[in-house]
């Protein structure tokens, strides 16, 4: 149908991504701008089930695919199959993360069209999708469009849009359609990453930087001699301090590319522009001078509270509530008081 809107519900092992559903309710006003439909495109093996939640969050129609050979997301098998389904859409949008950025970049080539990555905003004008994104690590806003071509293909950011309240036993027309597909690559093993919530659907996340690393009360253990070493040291005992405020809040666990580069916590940790790019109801920096890098991960956070004891730190600029002070005081001062308010 030539005004349907698809969406592609990204997921893992059978369990989708919160974003697919925020997806699939920008969806359904583009659809109602064009006068079509909402078809949901459902990729995997076993994952029928998918279906029917995409009916619950609003699908009309869902196109399944469901092979052996989907079992796990390969780029090359999964272009091909949502190329196929997508040729005749008006547009395919699909939340934005890794994989689909991958995903979107190879249907694009193989229909002839373009890619409007990463917007937090859209309307639709004249039958045309208007997408607003961020630019030059986002400290600007553009409108952008795909005039011509289709689909058009826009990926959107976690959390910018509302989720759609499911309804309970919806129904809609499921389809199902060829899977096959070729690749040249096979997922050998998967590896868990550390527990803790996951910063692309996290509505809270507190994050550390390089002064997390600065507690000159600190007095690193007997033969500890290196810099480096005692460096490290006293970071890992300062994310301490941002775990358990994290823990006070519920929140993710998040930090800057400083202190990822200088070997602090994992990368899977890292907010900014070569990190996760997230937009949380709150975003709290704990000794987080405010790079450009990083700012551009995490700017369109809804409240951003910073502490720092530095009074001209960038980051300032950006946060809502900035106390200007030492962590480790105030850390600590600020976890016991939210213990006490929420009863933990």
């Amino acid at each position: 149908m030539p005004n349907t809107v698809q969406v592609y519900i990204d997921h893992f092992n059978g369990v989708a991504s919160g974003a697919s559903w925020e997806t699939l309710g920008a969806a359904r006003k583009v659809a109602e701008a064009l006068g079509g439909g909402v078809t949901a495109l459902v990729l995997g093996s076993g994952v029928e089930s998918l279906a029917q939640q995409a009916f619950e969050f609003g699908a009309d129609e869902v196109l399944l695919a469901d092979a052996p050979g989907l079992k796990d997301y390969r780029a090359e098998a999964y272009a091909t199959v949502v190329s196929r389904l997508a040729k005749d859409a008006a547009a395919l949008l699909m939340p934005n993360s890794s994989r689909t950025r991958e995903l979107a970049g190879m249907v694009a080539v193989d229909l002839e069209t373009g890619v409007t990555p990463d917007a937090v905003a859209f309307e639709v004008k004249d039958g045309v999708i208007v997408a607003t994104r961020p630019i030059y690590a986002g400290k600007l806003l553009i409108k952008e469009i795909c005039a011509k071509a289709r689909p058009q293909i826009v990926t959107l950011r976690g959390r910018a849009f509302p989720a759609p309240a499911a309804q309970s036993g919806r129904k809609g027309t499921l389809t199902k359609v060829d899977g096959a597909a070729e690749a040249k690559t096979e997922v050998v093993e998967y590896k868990a990453s550390e527990g803790g919530v996951s910063l692309s659907d996290a509505a809270i996340i507190v994050s550390g930087g390089r002064g997390v690393s600065n507690n000159p009360k600190l007095t690193p253990p007997a033969g500890m001699t290196d810099e480096k070493q005692i460096e490290v040291w006293k970071a890992q005992q300062g994310f301490e301090l941002v775990r358990g405020l994290a823990a006070a809040l519920g929140a993710a666990v998040g930090a800057s590319r400083a202190a990822v580069d200088a070997g602090y916590v994992p990368y899977a940790y890292q907010v900014g522009q070569t990190g996760k790019v997230v937009s949380p109801d709150v975003y709290v920096a704990l000794g987080i001078s405010g790079a450009i890098q990083h700012l551009a991960g995490m700017r369109t956070s809804k409240t951003i509270i910073a502490i720092n004891k530095d009074p001209e730190a960038p980051i300032f600029k950006v946060a809502r509530f900035g106390i200007v002070g030492d962590l480790f005081e105030l850390a600590p001062a600020l976890t016991e008081a939210l213990k006490k308010k929420l009863g933990k």
